[in-house]
């Protein structure tokens, strides 16, 4: 472990972290889910959601990953048992993999049609049947250049990640994060001077307590640990090469911060112009594709406000997919003494050919095979979010309370240097109680099966 090369500095690392949770759950799947659930309701919740269950639960697999300081397999030392929870996070991370690059693959379409011109959002458009046809034809049906742009997607992570988690993913991220804050900030206030910035403001932020409900509530807890990359080793791998000097609670907190504040900043991106089209923002998972687009060509310079969402968009799901990917690299380099370069053409072309491309093909080709009554994209997206990730979050509260016990406080406590009382309530919390909230929360993605 003397070798093992750390982060640089507690920034990167944090940058990185919450480079692994601004993915597509911030800035497409919150703010659909927003809108499908009555605006500002849905965002209250999130933010207690975040504080009951996703930053300690981040802290779990913090003490797992800094305590063993090893893969997200062999960090579950205390048994070969135990070991299981390890691989039922690589399935995971496979599962989200699969279908996420493709996701990459649809927005880097949508990027390269609107700069060739084959998708103009200068000019008003009058209805989402233009939107909606650009979607059918490009995306669903053109399952080739969906391919290409997919793959394109993937050489990208392959050429940072075949330089190593420090060299590679810590040397791009300390610039793509600081970008992507850029853009963000650069579309919201530019939506300030929109006409329907008062009214998306109003829908987005105001609570409407007749929209609570329980089931709203285990739709929250689902949601954030998609956001924040819970479940499936991706805070387990990061944390192994953290110091031990490090406070891990003031890391997680600060991930889990920065993650909710980018999440919010999505919906101000999203809802001033959706409302300024006067479009509905409950759209669904449509929302981004369809129409979100028809907003932008309600807006001056809607084809380059378009360009730097869909950038946004693209950036975010690299700062993920990048700490995805080394959960099975990581894997393949220290149980199988792979290099990294070959650890890294391995994971990435294994997931393209079984995952990427059957999931391309489910809206073609493959579109006749289902599972569990959903084409193969949904399947994948579907099976790991209510199944891997929740089951792998609830092993890791049992591992941390009930097998590492004392180890785990003396690790969060860093070897007993830091006296905080909160060390106490959350090794209680992680014992007794959040492991009834996953259990929950699994309960109800079973109904959903």
């Amino acid at each position: 472990m003397q070798d093992k090369k750390l982060w640089s500095n507690k920034l990167t690392y944090i940058l990185t972290a919450a480079g692994a949770t601004i993915g597509f759950g911030c800035t497409w799947r919150f703010p659909y889910l927003v809108g499908e659930n009555g605006g500002g309701a849905y965002v209250l919740l999130f933010c207690l959601a975040m504080i009951l269950l996703g930053i300690p639960m981040i802290l779990v697999e913090n003490v797992i990953g800094r305590n063993a300081m090893k893969n997200s397999v062999d960090a579950f030392s205390k048994s070969k048992f135990w070991k299981i929870t390890g691989y039922l996070a690589l399935l995971g991370a496979f599962g989200i993999l699969a279908y996420y690059m493709v996701l990459g693959g649809w927005v880097s379409a949508y990027i390269a049609n609107i700069l060739c011109g084959n998708f103009d959002l200068g000019t008003a458009i009058t209805s989402k049947e233009y939107t909606e046809n650009f979607y059918i034809n490009h995306i669903e049906k053109s399952p080739f250049m969906i391919a290409v742009y997919t793959f394109i997607f993937v050489l990208i992570n392959w050429y940072i990640l075949k330089k190593g988690i420090i060299d590679g993913i810590e040397k791009y991220v300390k610039f793509l994060m600081p970008f992507l804050f850029l853009c963000f900030i650069t579309v919201i206030v530019g939506n300030i001077f929109l006409s329907g910035f008062e009214e998306g403001i109003n829908f987005y932020l105001s609570v409407d307590f007749s929209k609570v409900d329980a089931k709203l509530l285990i739709n929250v807890l689902g949601q954030v640990f998609f956001a924040l990359s819970l479940g499936f080793g991706v805070m387990i791998t990061l944390s192994s090469y953290l110091s031990k000097d490090e406070n891990l609670i003031q890391t997680a907190t600060i991930t889990g911060v920065l993650n909710t504040v980018i999440a919010v900043m999505a919906g101000f991106m999203i809802f001033p112009a959706i409302f300024t089209a006067g479009l509905s923002p409950d759209s669904g998972p449509s929302l981004v594709f369809v129409t979100l687009p028809v907003a932008f060509s309600h807006i001056p310079f809607g084809n380059l406000l378009a360009i730097v969402f869909f950038l946004i968009l693209l950036v975010a799901a690299l700062t993920t997919s990048l700490t995805i990917y080394q959960v099975i690299i990581q894997v393949l380099e220290e149980k199988f003494k792979f290099s990294t370069k070959k650890a890294t053409t391995l994971t990435l072309f294994f997931i393209f050919i079984f995952g990427n491309i059957p999931s391309i093909l489910a809206y073609g080709p493959l579109e006749d095979i289902k599972i569990l009554g959903r084409n193969i994209f949904d399947a994948f997206d579907m099976i790991s979010a209510n199944f891997f990730f929740v089951i792998t979050a609830f092993l890791c509260c049992i591992y941390v309370g009930w097998v590492m016990k004392d180890e785990a406080v003396y690790e969060i406590s860093n070897q007993g240097k830091l006296k905080n009382p909160f060390i106490k309530i959350w090794f209680y919390y992680v014992k007794f109680i959040l492991p009834l909230i996953i259990l929950i929360v699994f309960l109800y993605g079973l109904t959903a099966i």
